[in-house]
């Protein structure tokens, strides 16, 4: 096997993973099954890759090798059933397959499944995992490791949880979807709004991971970028009316707007206030704002309408010193209303340092490291080590920073951190964007 048949292999699961299991989903109506055999897939790519070439289209041929296996599987199922009567379940008592030939207690399908009511096969199993019967941190893990393909580590490191913990999360949530027999359809009209809130919570945080990859050796990871910001715009579209789909769209494309400048040509960090703000791209701020516009208007702000806001403020400011930071205060103390995390928190104290001195923002991050509910959140002592500087503590300063450091995995965020640890880098002033 080349390096570049290996290379080929990962860029494919990397970009084609989501697309790829969901369409074995639809097949197998089974999340287990459909799961190995995508992996069964991609393992046969390196072998198939290295002797006939790379594919021209790898998602493609991916999408059918895994479908294959599937059909494999079904078939073996129904063989079993049929020779093997003995060691069955009588009828009556055998919860029955659905349509698709899925195995007992798998996804069923509903009668009524459409699959024109959701365009996206991948937003249609987003749907299907983040049902009501699934506890809202297991509908979102499940969601991000299946659907999105973001790694078991990286799932935990979102919820700020240890790998074992978040591994044992989705197997019960499989488990239980499996032993539940929750069916693989489309929900109603009448039901998705009540999946709406979870829905959108997997593309945050799917945006956030590619926004600021949690380990690896680049910054951004643009495939989960993209894929987030598809997801929102088609949330968007099935939903026009929803005021947070709006705001999440909105807050996406803000984010998107600058992506190009927060890293050099090196791949290294360049912080907010030294980015080139004339390369933000306009046309994407300016449909963000169309649309938070409409949702203000359409009724009460929700959390990711209001992060859009501050992030549009950001995006309008001519410079860094120039920034609105009382409106931006005032802001994060509505979002705090309505989303009371420690993380908001913890952004709401950058703001409050920006108006009221630094003083004030540390004795905010303090508290919030007193709560303990950051523990090993590497941006509260990043920010800590910020306002030291400011403060001329540069000692204390380093070592917040060499905190910050021990807890990111983020290549170009250690290379940021490990500079920033050296006193004269203290005393140059700056800061690490934490957005």
């Amino acid at each position: 096997m080349s390096a570049a048949v290996a290379a080929a292999v990962a860029e494919a699961h990397r970009r084609e993973w989501a697309f790829v299991l969901a369409a074995t989903v639809r097949l197998t109506r089974d999340l287990d099954a459909a799961e190995e055999s995508v992996q069964e897939a991609y393992v046969a790519a390196l072998t198939a890759w290295a002797r006939d070439g790379v594919p021209e289209r790898p998602g493609a041929w991916l999408t059918t090798a895994a479908r294959r296996n599937a059909l494999n599987v079904l078939q073996r199922g129904r063989t079993l059933r049929a020779k093997l009567p003995l060691l069955i379940e009588p009828v009556a008592a055998e919860p029955s397959p659905g349509p698709g030939g899925g195995p007992a207690g798998a996804l069923g399908a509903d009668a009524g499944d459409d699959a024109d009511a959701i365009p996206d096969d991948r937003l249609r199993l987003v749907f299907v995992c983040c049902h009501p019967a699934l506890a809202r941190e297991a509908q979102v893990a499940l969601t991000l490791r299946l659907v999105c393909g973001v790694a078991t580590p990286d799932v935990a490191h979102a919820f700020l949880v240890s790998e074992p913990t978040m591994a044992a999360r989705i197997t019960r949530a499989k488990k239980k979807i499996a032993a539940a027999g929750i069916p693989y359809a489309v929900p109603g009209p009448d039901e998705l709004p009540q999946r709406l809130d979870a829905a959108l919570t997997v593309v945050h945080l799917l945006s956030a991971t590619g926004h600021t990859a949690p380990s690896g050796d680049r910054l951004v990871r643009d495939e989960l970028a993209d894929r987030a910001l598809d997801l929102a715009r088609t949330l968007h579209a099935l939903l026009p009316g929803e005021r947070e789909a709006a705001g999440l769209l909105a807050l996406l494309l803000c984010h998107h707007a600058r992506r190009a400048t927060r890293t050099d040509a090196a791949g290294r960090v360049v912080r907010l206030e030294q980015q080139d703000r004339s390369l933000w791209d306009r046309a994407q701020i300016a449909e963000a704002d169309r649309l938070i516009v409409a949702a203000l208007r359409a009724g009460p702000a929700g959390c990711f309408t209001l992060q859009a806001a501050i992030a549009s403020l950001h995006a309008h400011a001519p410079s860094h010193a120039e920034t609105d930071w009382p409106q931006i205060l005032e802001l994060y103390d509505a979002l705090l209303r309505v989303w009371p995390s420690p993380v908001v928190a913890l952004n709401r104290a950058v703001a409050l340092a920006a108006v009221e001195g630094p003083a004030a923002g540390l004795a905010a991050v303090e508290a919030l490291e007193r709560d303990g509910r950051l523990a090993g959140y590497r941006y509260l002592p990043s920010t800590k080590a910020d306002l030291l500087g400011r403060l001329g503590r540069h000692a204390e300063a380093a070592d917040a920073y060499r905190a910050a450091l021990a807890l990111t995995d983020n290549g170009p965020e250690q290379e940021f951190l490990a500079a920033r640890a050296d006193d004269r880098e203290i005393r140059a002033g700056g800061s690490a964007e934490n957005e």
